[in-house]
């Protein structure tokens, strides 16, 4: 979590429980402002951070003083050149006093003052995503840093007792012990045999000495020796994340105006910018469709001007002959589809329900559709999702203006325990 330091000093009646209370509601005032950015300017250029402002409503300190109106008081202020000690010091007349002077005005607009905040990229990305995570990724948790393991590599002659292999150490000491002792049988055996063969008094004296030292090795080899020792060695590896892979479909038909393509656009940049920060290995997969879909690369997805009639059959169909030619079963699939819901005919909704139902959802993790569109009827393909919606794999939405991009987005991806999204 990102701090805010307040480097004011600690006035009279400033406490330091006030000034801890007044961060935290500049901190919440934030939160509230950062989404405002995605209606105000280009989403593209959010991800560089800036500055954000934000109201002072709500971030007064409280303080507390006497009513200049009642009470009797004994005080006298040091400095002052009117008055002395036991003085009578007379109230302030009806409308006088007060912090301000300057005249009112007859304007009727209501004005703030502003708190600015200056967030850098990663504190402005951390507050917008903070709370968000893909949803049902079950398979492995994906982190946004690499996690490692000690998994066990061999063996090695020093290490903590607590990894002392008995039956290697034991193992090694038999063998030791067993050589050794062949070694000395033989050695005895051939001094043994030159004192028998010896005549001179040195010789046979010096043989005998030998022999007695030969014996002595014989009955003193140690049980156990540093040689012995066998631990077990373990090494800090990298533990293989799950990967994931996001298929981003949109409709470019001619039925999709700027105001629809400008919200479709902004929620993929939105969820292009979470899923490149929060995840380290997943791929997206941009696909375009009109009457005809086609995968094309990130540049050409977000600028292409390209458009035509409305079928929307065929990018489904190109997404699931994607995943069944580049990823198996280890990858975690997801899909989010922006359309405006017009389509050709009731009979490509219902196909589209229908690959979705039996050949998507049981290939994939989750996928949300998003309508933009500000009809009060229901489209076709909303009618035909809508049959499927209670998956609990499968989430639809409804955008009529840019502000209702994050709420809608946060409610798709927000972080939840043990509840499945959408």
């Amino acid at each position: 979590m990102s701090h805010i330091i307040d480097r004011r000093k600690n006035d009279k009646g400033k406490s330091t429980g006030n000034r801890q209370k007044f961060l935290k509601r500049v901190e919440g005032q934030i939160r509230k402002a950062i989404p405002d950015i995605i209606s105000q300017e280009s989403i593209k250029d959010s991800h560089t951070g800036g500055n954000v402002k934000v109201p002072v409503r709500g971030l007064d300190e409280p303080s507390f003083q006497h009513d200049p109106k009642t009470g009797k008081k004994q005080i006298v202020r040091p400095g002052n050149d009117r008055f002395n000690e036991g003085d009578r010091i007379p109230k302030p007349k009806e409308g006088e006093g007060g912090m301000g002077r300057q005249k009112g005005s007859n304007n009727p607009e209501v004005t703030e003052d502003e708190f600015t905040v200056v967030l850098s990229r990663e504190e402005f990305l951390k507050y917008f995503f903070d709370d968000l995570a893909l949803p049902n990724l079950v398979k492995k948790l994906m982190a946004s840093t690499e996690t490692f393991e000690m998994k066990r590599a061999g063996y090695t002659r020093d290490s903590v007792p607590s990894r002392l292999n008995i039956k290697s150490t034991f193992q090694q000491s038999l063998g030791r012990r067993l050589a050794l002792k062949g070694f000395l049988d033989k050695k005895l055996k051939n001094l043994e045999e030159q004192l028998a063969n010896s005549t001179h008094p040195n010789e046979i004296a010096a043989l005998k000495e030998e022999i007695e030292k030969v014996k002595r090795q014989a009955t003193t080899v140690p049980f156990f020796e540093d040689i012995d020792m066998k631990f077990n060695n373990f090494e800090r590896v990298v533990i293989p994340v799950t990967s994931a892979v996001m298929f981003c479909i949109m409709d470019v038909s001619g039925s999709m105006g700027f105001h629809e393509k400008d919200i479709s656009k902004r929620f993929f940049t939105l969820l292009y910018i979470f899923l490149t920060r929060l995840y380290k290995n997943v791929e997206l997969v941009f696909i375009r469709h009109h009457t005809e879909a086609k995968e094309v690369n990130e540049e050409e997805f977000f600028n292409s001007r390209e458009s035509g009639g409305t079928v929307v059959a065929p990018s489904l169909k190109l997404m699931h002959q994607i995943i069944r030619t580049r990823y198996d079963e280890s990858w975690n699939v997801y899909c989010c589809q922006a359309s405006d819901g017009d389509v050709w005919s009731k009979q490509d909704a219902m196909e589209c329900k229908n690959l979705v139902q039996e050949t998507i959802l049981p290939a994939i993790q989750y996928m949300a559709y998003i309508e933009i569109n500000n009809r009060t009827k229901q489209s076709d393909l909303w009618q035909a999702y809508n049959q499927i919606s209670n998956d609990e794999n499968f989430a639809i939405r409804h955008i009529n203006e840019v502000f209702d991009i994050w709420p809608v987005f946060q409610g798709l991806f927000r972080k939840r325990n043990g509840v499945k999204a959408g």
